[in-house]
């Protein structure tokens, strides 16, 4: 059948379609109705009908048809070859998505559950399986540190769901959390989110949306969300973060370049692609950042020497910076040029930073802007073009002026950038800096794509956060932000719910505190090792079922798993096991991939995770401990 030409003709209401529909009894009842002894061709029903996957259904929907898992006549709900202005917007979506560059064994599911599905799916759940881990092993955990407040001050690492852990945090941490960072799948199409092309859009806001309304909860007032994304999604997250932070929190969008531009990229039509972008926004027009400094040329417009800064301002005797290198190196310019051939500019550059607060240069005072007193030292110095005068201000640096102009300091300029002084800039809104030579082998991570320089982390933590200060990354992956931040004396929450076996972030930290991990920032902060965090998982219920099926390589494993699960698991209302057993030939009739679908499908999604408020069931099987 030809369903695009068949609704097409229904459209146009033609004469051979209707004579044909008429012509059989049950389809004549079903499509037309009678006004006034004329018969009426209901062509909306008819195409709906036509275009339903419940019409000539593969086998997989024939079987959840059989079984009851499809109801009646919602179409629309069904099918999905609808756009709605944001469908479900407020339904939760559920499911493992996370990015997947790499190989993996997990099973991804997705199901998207509408409110009156949802009844307990976001009550906070039990914690299990607690461990503290520092450089000499694992330990059994006797308690939390906590503070004056009686705040938690542990770093913890936490296995589970990312929105259901937040769900559980927010009676501890919400309104306390300085910085939020995440890099969340890009929806890139490798990621995951293997919806309808119609839906995809709509799906990955629906999973960003669920957990950026929590984060704002977890933030305090002077706190602040950094969100990595690519072009792909970058305006529609925008909208997203607008309507959660609102348009006045906006802060910044910082465009990062990510590679270099060479490879596979070159040949590709188009502008060659080496950007993606970092979208800030705070929780309230309260924001406390840090202002932070990127390494730049050595500015040439500093180009004048005080010979003998020690002496009184009075002495002082200026001239060329040149001549005050050469002079240094006991040799005439022409000989040392070529003594140093191309490293001219760099022992140069190493000159001017040995002897920075020597190094000036002058600049124009603008009268709209300085005191009275500023104006006065202008004119007299004008006047006097040989005396230099100082000015003295009241809890600052005093500045001097000679013929008219200020005399600016180099040393101003320069900071510790990278664990050496460097001429620096503060930085702007584009990073280039970011991207390190080695970044494949930082915190002994070998996933190619799948993590971000640390260099790149370290600003984020500079300008958004203080020593002491909680910082937050629910999209852990192989744990870059935990790993900085302690590096950094932050106190860490990092949720990831996958296991990356040699990456996980688990070992990765390990290795923080062990000293291992000498790579990224640790040069930089002197890195030598120390510290503990908490690790934690929630404790799952359904969720050890997903995983089951998930890992089950035949049929026969998936019988096994059907005949416990139906005893022990909590299945949805909506399935009858004796109606599975009764068509257990047309279940096995089906791919192995459709019988994983269908046994996540029958798991009531609301129980994936033990709620705390089941705490004492015995059923459940929580210990005292």
């Amino acid at each position: 059948l030809l369903k695009n030409q068949t609704q097409e003709l229904a459209h146009k209401n033609d004469p051979e379609l209707i004579k044909l529909l008429l012509s059989d009894k049950a389809v004549k009842q079903h499509f037309f109705f009678e006004v006034a002894k004329v018969l009426i061709f209901d062509k909306e029903k008819f195409i709906r009908f036509v275009s339903n996957k419940q019409f000539l259904p593969d086998s997989y929907t024939t079987f959840k048809n059989k079984i009851g898992l499809t109801f009646g006549d919602e179409y629309l709900s069904e099918g999905k070859e609808v756009v709605l202005a944001w469908p479900y917007k407020d339904c939760v979506l559920e499911g493992g998505m996370t990015k997947e560059d790499q190989e993996r064994d997990e099973v991804f599911y997705n199901e998207t559950l509408a409110p009156d599905d949802i009844n307990r799916l976001l009550d906070a759940k039990v914690f299990t399986n607690f461990k503290r881990i520092d450089k000499k092993g694992e330990h059994k955990l006797d308690g939390f540190k906590r503070d004056e407040k009686g705040t938690i001050k542990d770093n913890l690492i936490i296995k589970g769901n990312n929105l259901l852990a937040l769900t559980s945090l927010k009676k501890e941490f919400a309104g306390k959390v300085k910085l939020i960072y995440i890099d969340p799948p890009y929806n890139t199409g490798n990621d995951g989110f293997s919806y309808n092309d119609n839906f995809n859009h709509s799906t990955w806001l629906v999973f960003m949306r669920n957990r950026l309304s929590l984060a704002k909860e977890m933030l305090n007032n002077e706190g602040a969300i950094f969100v990595s994304i690519d072009a792909k999604e970058i305006a529609y997250l925008l909208v997203i973060l607008d309507e959660i932070f609102g348009n006045q929190n906006f802060k910044n969008i910082i465009t990062i370049r990510r590679s270099a531009i060479s490879g596979p990229k070159v040949i590709n039509p188009g502008v060659v692609n080496v950007s993606e972008y970092l979208l800030v926004y705070s929780k309230s027009n309260n924001w406390e950042f840090n202002r932070a400094f990127a390494v730049r040329h050595r500015d040439p417009r500093y180009g004048v020497f005080i010979e003998n800064i020690t002496d009184g301002h009075k002495k002082w005797r200026f001239i060329p910076l040149v001549q005050a290198f050469v002079k240094a190196r006991g040799k005439d310019v022409k000989a040392l040029k070529k003594d140093l051939a191309e490293s001219w500019d760099d022992e140069l550059d190493r000159f001017v930073i040995e002897n920075v607060s020597s190094v000036i240069r002058y600049a124009n005072l603008d009268e709209n802007s300085i005191s009275a007193e500023a104006t006065k030292l202008k004119k007299e110095s004008k006047n006097n073009k040989d005396v230099i005068y100082k000015l003295e201000r009241e809890g600052r640096e005093p500045y001097y002026v000679v013929n008219g102009q200020v005399i600016l300091f180099y040393k101003d300029r320069v900071r510790k950038i990278d664990g050496k002084l460097s001429p620096s800039e503060p930085v702007s809104d584009i990073w280039t800096d970011v991207l390190p030579n080695d970044l494949h082998n930082e915190g002994g991570v070998d996933f190619r794509k799948g993590k971000k320089p640390e260099k790149l982390i370290s600003r984020i933590i500079e300008i958004g956060s203080n020593q002491g200060d909680i910082v937050l990354d629910y999209h852990l992956g192989s744990g870059t932000m935990s790993a900085v931040a302690h590096k950094m004396g932050r106190q860490f929450i990092g949720i990831e719910q996958l296991n990356y076996g040699k990456n996980d972030p688990v070992v990765r930290i390990k290795r923080v505190l062990d000293g291992a991990d000498d790579r990224g920032v640790s040069k930089v902060l002197n890195w030598k090792g120390g510290g503990d965090f908490v690790y934690m998982e929630l404790a799952k219920w359904n969720e050890e079922w997903i995983e089951k099926i998930g890992k089950a390589k035949t049929g026969k494993e998936l019988v096994e798993i059907w005949k416990e699960a139906k005893e022990t698991a909590f299945l949805s209302y909506k399935i009858d096991p004796k109606t599975v057993d009764a068509n257990a030939k047309e279940f096995a009739d089906l791919g192995i991939a459709d019988q994983k679908k269908f046994l996540v499908e029958c798991l009531d999604k609301n129980q994936l995770y033990i709620n705390l408020s089941e705490i004492e069931d015995k059923e459940y099987g929580v210990s005292k401990e």
